[in-house]
């Protein structure tokens, strides 16, 4: 069966979802004072995280097709952030909405993104293999 076919756990994917998620969490609240950690690693995380969540809900798609989907996603979030109208501005203002929409554009987190949906390429591929 190619690997296209196979379909993806959605207990995995969901459990790595969720420890993707409380990971950059617990990042940003003990050790967002690094500069590194507060700059970099959230918006890796936040692109891994929507890789496995696309993964979880498109369980057939290709690991090319989910990350595509994933950041494409996650660019059209960032582009989003040069858009500052105040209906915009003020979704964001909410805890979820700055959770998702973000404040501010910055090209340095498109490279993130390309970062963190690569792990979840890697993360991918190795957990397809393994149900074969």
């Amino acid at each position: 069966m190619p690997k296209s076919a196979l379909a993806r756990n959605r207990i995995v994917y969901g459990g790595l979802t969720l420890a993707v998620l409380l990971t950059g969490f617990v990042s940003r609240r003990f050790f967002g004072d690094y500069f590194f950690i507060r700059l970099y690693v959230g918006d890796a995380l936040w692109a891994l995280m929507v890789f496995l969540g696309i993964g979880f809900l498109f369980r057939q798609w290709s690991t090319r097709a989910v990350a595509a989907a994933a950041l494409g996603f996650s660019v059209a979030i960032e582009l989003s952030q040069l858009y500052q109208a105040p209906w915009m501005t003020n979704l964001r203002a909410t805890a979820l909405g700055g959770l998702i929409l973000g404040f501010t554009f910055v090209w340095s987190d498109l490279l993130c993104y390309c970062v963190g949906v690569g792990v979840g390429v890697l993360l991918d591929r190795y957990f397809r293999r393994e149900s074969d």
